[in-house]
């Protein structure tokens, strides 16, 4: 991926930028909503807490189901997918529970390339033979697709055929792509897994040697798409970011020395305490963005991509920190977490990119 490719932001987006803590309505609403009526201080109304319930229940209960079962099971691929095409017809802020319970356990889960940038993609694009070509498959996770941002891939598209690479790319097995001003479906000529720092999200190269296409809409729609990623990756962001958290308090309160819990040391108490301000402050951020007003949602997309991204780094890196020694160990799961962060400040751009585009957008 490639972070100075981030789309700037149309200044007139800046001045109607929500605080972080502000609740508007979803990209695709026109009226701001009630506040959500669900468990205080979450955030979330009581149908997005029931599914966040099932999703943190399933995920415990079945860590290793494929991703076939999960989609299927729970109906978390079809979330933002109409209903004409087998889907529930729902929002980015449901799409962004599901994904910070995935980011909470380190799921690899294909969600966020698949239910994510893929159909907001196709929904965006507005085609409507290719949204009943693969949208149902999508809905029901008998499929998973990516979708190729510019910037992620060098590609040509000429007289119907496709011709570029992609050296690194979510996975999927549609393949959808933005080459000129066109969202094409093409069938990479290969396909080649990458190791990687994060092995908890698949990533691998792709190339296409003059393969065919199949329109799938108006190629306008890129950097929607990609803010919607940003903001749902901010979700995942914040999962991760609350893992942390809460591992540490676990350790703080178990582990004891000089005959009592290291928790109780003021230096722990301060960490912790900081450490509960950025996942909270974060969350805000991350929940802002999916409820932006559509005139909102870039400048609230670049706010959650930095914010979060910094806060899930933080949480990492103090998660270890506060475990010691056992903290570095390959037998602990705290390394798995600040790889995840390392590998997500580079998905969509670092917190430097998403800043450039406020400041650009400010006329900083």
């Amino acid at each position: 991926m490639h972070p100075d490719d981030t789309a700037p932001i149309p200044a007139a987006a800046v001045s109607a930028a929500p605080p972080a803590s502000a609740v508007p309505a979803g990209p695709t609403e026109d009226a701001e909503p009630a506040e959500p009526a669900g468990p205080p201080g979450t955030g979330l109304t009581e149908d997005q807490a029931d599914l966040r319930d099932a999703v943190r229940s399933f995920l415990a209960g079945r860590p290793g189901a494929p991703w076939g079962r999960f989609a299927r099971e729970l109906g978390v691929a079809g979330l933002a997918v109409p209903e004409e095409y087998g889907g529930a017809g729902c929002g980015p802020a449901e799409q962004a529970v599901v994904c910070e319970e995935l980011g909470r356990v380190l799921s690899p889960h294909p969600y966020l390339a698949t239910a994510v940038l893929a159909v907001e993609a196709l929904r965006a694009a507005a085609d409507p033979e290719a949204m009943a070509r693969l949208l149902p498959a999508i809905a029901d996770g008998s499929r998973t697709a990516t979708v190729l941002l510019p910037g992620d891939a060098d590609l040509v598209l000429s007289r119907g055929r496709l011709t570029g690479t992609a050296p690194c790319a979510l996975d999927g097995e549609v393949v959808l792509a933005f080459a000129g001003d066109e969202l094409v479906e093409a069938a990479p000529s290969s396909r080649t897994p990458l190791t990687t720092l994060d092995q908890t999200r698949p990533l691998v190269a792709l190339s296409f040697d003059a393969v065919p296409v199949r329109p799938a809409g108006d190629g306008a729609v890129r950097d929607r798409v990609r803010d919607a990623g940003v903001a749902c990756l901010a979700a995942e962001q914040v999962g991760g970011a609350a893992a942390c958290l809460e591992a540490a308090v676990e350790h703080a309160l178990r582990r004891h020395q000089f005959g009592r819990p290291i928790g109780s040391f003021q230096a722990v108490k301060h960490k912790l305490a900081d450490l509960l301000l950025l996942v909270e402050s974060a969350r805000s951020a991350a929940l802002a963005a999916v409820r932006a007003l559509p005139s909102e949602f870039p400048v609230a997309a670049a706010i959650a991509g930095s914010y979060c991204t910094e806060a899930y780094l933080a949480a990492a890196g103090e998660n270890i920190q506060i475990h010691g020694g056992t903290g570095v160990t390959w037998e602990h799961p705290a390394h798995r977490h600040l790889k995840r962060a390392a590998a997500d400040a580079q998905l969509f751009g670092p917190p430097q990119a998403h800043r450039a585009r406020l400041a650009a957008a400010a006329g900083l």
